[in-house]
C-alpha cells in the first residue's frame, strides 16, 4: 500500500477484534479528492461480533498527533452514523465510521428493490438517506477483506438499480416542488430563514434526481448540486442557478429566488420525460 497514512491505519487497526472490513470513503475512495481532503474510513463489523472498542482505542493511540484523541461507543452518534473518531495522523485529519454489516445488507436488498428511508441525522441537514450505504460499499476502495463479504455486497451495487432510480427520480422529483410551494407561503410572510431551508431542500432533491438519471450514488449532499451538473443527464447552467438562487435569497428578494427555483423545477421536469422516467 503506497499511501502511508492508509498502509499505517489498516495494520494498527487489522488485528482489532470485531472489524470485519475496512475501507477508504468519501473523495478519496471515489477519486475525486484534493490534497488537503480528509480520509474517510469504514469500520464493518458483523451485529453479533460487534468491534472491541477498547482495543480500538489501544490500536489508535499510537497513530494520533492528539493523545486525548479517540473513538466513540458504538451508536454514538444516532442510528445511521453510528459512532467512530475524529482524529489526525501527522497533520492529517482522518475519521472512523463504524458501520453494521447486517443493516447495510437489509438497506442493499431494500434498495435493489427501489425502497429506501429518509432519516433525521446530525450533520446531515437534507437527511441520511439510507441509499447513501449502498453508495458507500458501490464506490470505497476496500483495504481490508479477508473474507470477501465487501466484495460481495460490491456485486449487488452495480449496475445501478432500475427500480431505485425510478424510485429516486418519483420521489425526489415529486418533492422539488412541493419544497418550493413551502416556499412560497414562507415568502408571504417574509420569513427568510423558512425560504432559506426549502430552496436547499428543493435544490437537494433536484440533486437526488440528476444523481438517479446518471445511475449515480449520491453519498453527501455536501457539493452534490456542483457534482450534479457535471453529469451527462443535467440542466443546463445549474451551478450558475444555483448561486443566483442564493444570491437572491441573501438580498431578500423572493421573488426573483422562486422564479429561478421554478425555472429548474420547470428543466429538470422536461428531463425527467425525456429519459422515459416519471416524477410523480
Amino acid at each position: 500500500m503506497e499511501d502511508p497514512i492508509l498502509a499505517r491505519v489498516v495494520e494498527a487497526l487489522r488485528p482489532v477484534p470485531g472489524i470485519v472490513a475496512l475501507v477508504l470513503g468519501g473523495s478519496r475512495g471515489r477519486g475525486t479528492a484534493g490534497p488537503t481532503s480528509d480520509y474517510d474510513i469504514g469500520l464493518y463489523y458483523e451485529p453479533d461480533a460487534p468491534i472491541d472498542v477498547t482495543a480500538l482505542r489501544s490500536a489508535i493511540a499510537p497513530l494520533v498527533d492528539d493523545p486525548s484523541s479517540t473513538v466513540t461507543p458504538l451508536g454514538e452518534w444516532g442510528p445511521w452514523i453510528n459512532g467512530g473518531g475524529w482524529l489526525t495522523i501527522t497533520g492529517v485529519k482522518v475519521d472512523l465510521l463504524y458501520r453494521d454489516l447486517g443493516r447495510v445488507r437489509e438497506v442493499i436488498a431494500e434498495g435493489r428493490q427501489g425502497r429506501f428511508s429518509m432519516n433525521y441525522q446530525v450533520g446531515h441537514p437534507h437527511g441520511f438517506c439510507s441509499v447513501i450505504w449502498m453508495g458507500e460499499v458501490a464506490t470505497c476502495q476496500p483495504l481490508l477483506d479477508p473474507l470477501g463479504r465487501l466484495a460481495e455486497l460490491k456485486a449487488q451495487t452495480w449496475p445501478f438499480p432500475e427500480p431505485l432510480r425510478d424510485a429516486l427520480i418519483a420521489r425526489f422529483g415529486w418533492e422539488v416542488g412541493f419544497a418550493i410551494g413551502n416556499a412560497e407561503l414562507a415568502a408571504r410572510r417574509s420569513e427568510q430563514t423558512h425560504v432559506a431551508g426549502c430552496a436547499y431542500r428543493a435544490l437537494c432533491c433536484v440533486a437526488q434526481v440528476l444523481f438517479a438519471l446518471n445511475g449515480r450514488y449520491l453519498i453527501n449532499e455536501k457539493g452534490a448540486v456542483p457534482e450534479a451538473a457535471t453529469y451527462p443527464l443535467t440542466l443546463e447552467g445549474l451551478s450558475k442557478m444555483q448561486a443566483e438562487i442564493w444570491r437572491d435569497i441573501g438580498n431578500a428578494d423572493h421573488a426573483s429566488a422562486l422564479r429561478r427555483l421554478h425555472g429548474v423545477s420547470d428543466a429538470l421536469r422536461a428531463l425527467v420525460e425525456r429519459t422515459g422516467t416519471k416524477a410523480s
